[in-house]
């Protein structure tokens, strides 16, 4: 995965991961602290249209439910199935096998940086 300091953010606690027009998308380890021992992850459809800032899946843990929100408008084309077979990678590698979504875009909206992302959680 790539560093830190190079993936964009939402203010939802996602990471994008910019690869041309592919957006790889994640929670952050903010995100999934906060959570607590992820147990569940229900994410779209390969095929499936996304749009910015909707709700396209859900983490559940023993704390809560989460929801996973699209950073930009685009199709997914990946879902990552080992995250849905053992939602725990979601805690324990949120950068890296913990990744949920891969969606195609056709423009990328305005994401926060590293330091306002950890400007806004404080981190």
């Amino acid at each position: 995965m790539a560093d830190k300091s190079e993936l964009k953010y939402t203010s939802e606690h996602e990471w994008v991961l910019v690869d041309g027009s592919v957006a790889t998308v994640g929670i952050t380890a903010y995100a999934a602290e906060k959570l607590g021992d992820v147990v569940f992850v229900e994410l779209p459809e390969v095929g499936s249209a996304v749009a910015s800032g909707t709700v396209v899946g859900e983490i559940e843990s023993t704390k809560s439910v989460g929801e996973l929100f699209a950073p930009v408008n685009g199709t997914v084309t990946a879902t990552n199935a080992a995250v849905v077979d053992s939602p725990e990678l979601v805690n324990s590698d949120p950068f890296g096998e913990g990744w949920l979504i891969k969606v195609e875009f056709t423009e990328l909206p305005a994401l926060l940086s590293f330091a306002e992302y950890t400007a806004l959680t404080g981190e």
